[in-house]
């Protein structure tokens, strides 16, 4: 991730190397991508860059993590999964993937960015940094979880880290699905629709057997 120098830089010079690193990416995908050409388009020294980022894999991870935030904030905190029943539960969950997707789809860099994941992913440097950003995640699963539960939507009967371990792999070969590809607005509601069906039954509580 970012060092601590790169943390100090003014907002504006943090941006300058941000931006030009999603325009590289973008461009040339993961592997392709030149931190020469990163380093020139920021303006900065190539003694610089590496004060800021230890390599190619942290700054292609921080730059996702920042856009990502982005897109949260853009959309807004997830809604409220205890109010209503199973249903409104499920209902809820599908709207706000929805939502992430559609604010993914009109970010067309960061989409071209992302089909790079998978294969950023099969660098032992940058899965540490997934790991990482895949743990930041987990609370807000273990909080959707709990809720599901309390609402009659999720079984409870397996154990927790179980279930979280599942949800992260279904949501990640769906984002991988999607990544690989360019994103077709029309389409996401459907592939969404799948997605969350497949989790409800994989999901859904066990019915007793007569």
């Amino acid at each position: 991730m970012a060092r601590p120098r790169f943390l100090k830089l003014p907002p504006h010079q943090q941006q300058a190397i941000l931006q030009a690193a999603l325009e590289e990416f973008a461009a040339h995908g993961f592997h392709d991508a030149s931190l020469n050409r990163v380093i020139e388009a920021a303006g900065i020294s190539k003694g610089s860059m590496y004060y800021y980022f230890d390599g190619k894999e942290d700054l292609y991870a921080y730059v996702a993590q920042t856009e990502f935030a982005g897109l949260f904030e853009q959309v807004g905190p997830p809604p409220d999964f205890d109010a209503g029943d199973a249903e409104t539960f499920w209902s809820a969950l599908e709207d706000y993937y929805r939502q992430l997707l559609q604010a993914l789809a009109a970010s067309p860099q960061l989409a071209a960015m992302l089909r790079g994941w998978s294969a950023a992913a099969k660098n032992p440097a940058f899965q540490e940094v997934q790991g990482e950003l895949e743990q930041a995640s987990v609370p807000w699963i273990e909080q959707a979880l709990a809720a599901g539960q309390r609402v009659g939507a999720i079984r409870d009967d397996l154990p927790a880290s179980l279930l979280i371990t599942v949800a992260l792999g279904m949501g990640e070969a769906m984002d991988l699905w999607l990544m690989s590809q360019p994103v077709d607005p029309e389409s996401l509601p459907a592939h969404v629709h799948g997605l969350i069906d497949m989790m409800r039954g994989a999901f859904a509580p066990r019915r007793p057997v007569h």
